[in-house]
């Protein structure tokens, strides 16, 4: 494919936009998941390097997770929503190690080989063409990074469960995938295990996640209990996952050569890819402004966010 035609392919994949929403305070803030964050945080220490160049969390929304990635000399966050990115900013941006940019996972503006490790939590569960997103994770990476990505797990117990009981239409036992709700969807591990693999990413760990995720026992014990509890079972549950998370551990030996992109934070252009024509390596033409070399569209900083949304007239 040509970039030309990479761009229109993405404009065509739909995009759950999370823009103006209020998903840090709805979903997170006293909502009831103290334990899910812990989980997820726990597994992720065990799984990502603790120190590195630079690392990227695709979908990283308002930050959640960015007090792990403080070993870095650099941490770019990315989403589709820039409001969600704009929080993350007031947390952390006055740290210059931060670059906080808004784009379109499917035509990533992300140069290709730069990130040492990527971070990729509750986002694969909304893609609705995982192959290209997955194109383009393994893009940006290189033969020696580590990617870190999670994703739903259609074969869950209590899917399982359900199925058993006749309580539920849809089969876990089958690879397709399941939109349960519009643009929401569980993956079978071995599916999933599959387009990795076409996406030239290796598994090199598996860890089920979540076990724990019933009302009664958030009620009964404290997340950092439940948590530690659910860290005994990561590593055997990701043999044959029934957690209704699953984390994997991927490497790309095929990826390009490691991008000589310094973490400086005045050469962030480098970093960057124009998403109307694949440049790699953006301009400054005026301050908070980057244009690329070849098409000349530009792209402004607002708010401490590159928005590669929408480019400037």
């Amino acid at each position: 494919m040509t970039d030309s035609v990479n761009q229109q392919a993405a404009a065509n994949i739909p995009v759950i936009d999370y823009e103006g929403s209020q998903y840090r305070v709805d979903f997170w803030m006293g909502q009831g998941r103290a334990y899910e964050d812990a989980v997820e945080r726990r597994a992720l220490q065990r799984l990502l390097p603790a120190h590195g160049g630079r690392i990227a969390e695709l979908g990283a929304g308002f930050g959640r997770l960015a007090a792990l990635y403080q070993g870095y000399d650099q941490i770019i966050l990315f989403d589709f929503s820039r409001t969600l990115l704009q929080d993350a900013a007031r947390d952390w941006g006055d740290d210059p190690r931060f670059v906080f940019v808004a784009g379109n996972l499917y035509n990533l503006p992300l140069a290709t080989g730069i990130l040492d490790t990527l971070v990729m939590v509750r986002v694969m569960h909304h893609l609705a063409d995982v192959p290209a997103a997955l194109r383009q994770v393994h893009r940006t990476m290189h033969r020696f990074s580590v990617g870190v990505i999670e994703y739903a797990n259609k074969r869950n117990a209590k899917a399982v469960l359900r199925w058993g009981l006749r309580r539920q239409s849809w089969s876990p036992w089958t690879h397709e995938p399941v939109e349960f709700v519009k643009l929401n969807f569980d993956f079978h591990p071995d599916w999933m295990d599959a387009r990795l693999r076409e996406a030239g990413l290796q598994v090199c760990r598996r860890y089920a996640v979540s076990h724990f995720r019933l009302g009664a026992l958030k009620r009964h014990l404290s997340p950092d209990r439940l948590a530690q509890m659910d860290g005994w079972l990561f590593a055997p549950g990701g043999t044959f996952p029934l957690a209704p998370s699953v984390i994997v551990k991927t490497t790309a030996p095929s990826a390009a050569p490691r991008a000589a992109a310094p973490t400086d934070p005045v050469a962030v252009g480098q970093l960057l890819r124009c998403p109307r024509c694949g440049t790699e390596g953006l301009l400054p033409c005026a301050p908070d402004r980057m244009e690329c070399p070849d098409c000349r569209t530009a792209y402004a900083r607002r708010d401490r966010v590159w928005d590669f949304k929408e480019p400037l007239s």
